[in-house]
């Protein structure tokens, strides 16, 4: 049995709570709100983020960090990624040489360009940063329905632990040292899913979204691997499986604010509507960001940008991709004269 933490109470928190506490781990609940710790101490139920999930009795719930962190085997780090650094600050004064962080949150800091393992790392050197992803909603890994994921680790040791820790006949978990890989993934996926819910509120069709899909994943894999992450990865389940979810699922906020803003509303309006964290919106900046760093052509990113912050119509924004210049999906110097 190991000692766990969860840094966040929010619907992903609170799903991998109840996923461990299944699988026999000693779990511990943090939230810097006072009136979230009350409500999961008097209910045992996230009723405004995981609403049906119920929790047991013996799973503790705190708003003191330190509480949290002392004595844990592992930490996970579910907070939404914009309090990311503000929270792994404070986690630094109470973390361990060498304790182990596994980082669930899926984003891309803005300011620096930083992936949030790079962003834990600046503010806890001396901790052992993993990450977590693929395709998993919060609202069905707290039911108990089966996924896959994977797990990137700086060490096999480290990935291997966090494996056997998570495992479980409905959560099956796979591992890789592609860690950069699967948080670029992670967090370009939800602006391409913008684009995906954009589509659907432009009441566009299957063929519309297949066809955002599989160019989407060309564009992450394309910024990916210039970045230094594999190539494998993006065809993975951080990378094309995630995305897929991402695009599909209603329970996808990222999807569900896309549809708000193509039927009309404004960025804001939708953040509003959905009343969760919508992080492609946060990710998108960063991503053009990276795009003129590493000197990469993201169109369907940058369209969805344009949507975004620059008051650009969405029908618009599906006719510039499509009139853009002819191009060749596929390069190689094999199959022609």
């Amino acid at each position: 049995m190991a000692k766990i933490g969860i840094i966040g109470a929010g619907s992903w928190g609170i799903a991998l709570s109840v996923l461990l506490h299944n699988n026999g781990h000693a779990v511990t609940v943090w939230s810097a709100l006072e009136n979230e710790i009350e409500m999961l101490n008097r209910e045992h139920e996230q009723k405004e983020k995981l609403p049906g999930v119920k929790l047991p009795d013996d799973m503790c719930f705190t708003s003191d960090l330190q509480q949290a962190m002392e004595k844990k085997d592992i930490l996970v780090l579910a907070v939404p990624s914009t309090f990311t650094r503000s929270t792994a600050h404070q986690m630094k004064a109470h973390a361990v040489s060498g304790q182990m962080i596994v980082n669930v949150a899926k984003g891309i800091e803005e300011a620096t360009l930083m992936t949030l393992s790079q962003v834990i790392e600046d503010e806890i050197p001396q901790a052992d940063v993993a990450v977590l992803s693929g395709p998993s909603h919060a609202e069905e890994v707290g039911r108990g329905i089966p996924t896959t994921i994977v797990v990137g680790a700086r060490t096999k040791k480290t990935a291997e632990y966090i494996q056997n820790v998570f495992m479980s006949d409905v959560f099956r978990v796979y591992i890789s040292p592609d860690v950069l890989g699967i948080e670029l993934g992670a967090a370009l996926k939800n602006v391409v899913a913008l684009a995906a819910g954009i589509a659907d509120g432009l009441g566009y069709g299957d063929n519309t979204k297949a066809a955002l899909i599989t160019r989407g994943i060309a564009e992450i894999a394309r910024l990916g691997i210039a970045m230094g992450g594999k190539f494998e990865t993006f065809c993975g389940l951080s990378g094309i499986g995630d995305l897929i979810v991402t695009c599909a699922s209603m329970h996808s906020r990222n999807r569900r604010a896309g549809i708000l803003i193509g039927q009309g509303k404004t960025m804001k309006e939708a953040m509003d509507e959905v009343n969760m964290v919508v992080e492609g919106v946060f990710s998108a900046k960063a991503a053009m960001g990276l795009a003129k760093k590493y000197e990469i052509e993201l169109p369907i990113i940058e369209q969805v940008n344009e949507v975004l912050f620059q008051n650009k119509s969405a029908a618009v924004a599906v006719k510039d991709l499509m009139i853009r210049d002819k191009k060749i999906e596929i390069i190689s110097d094999e199959g022609w004269d």
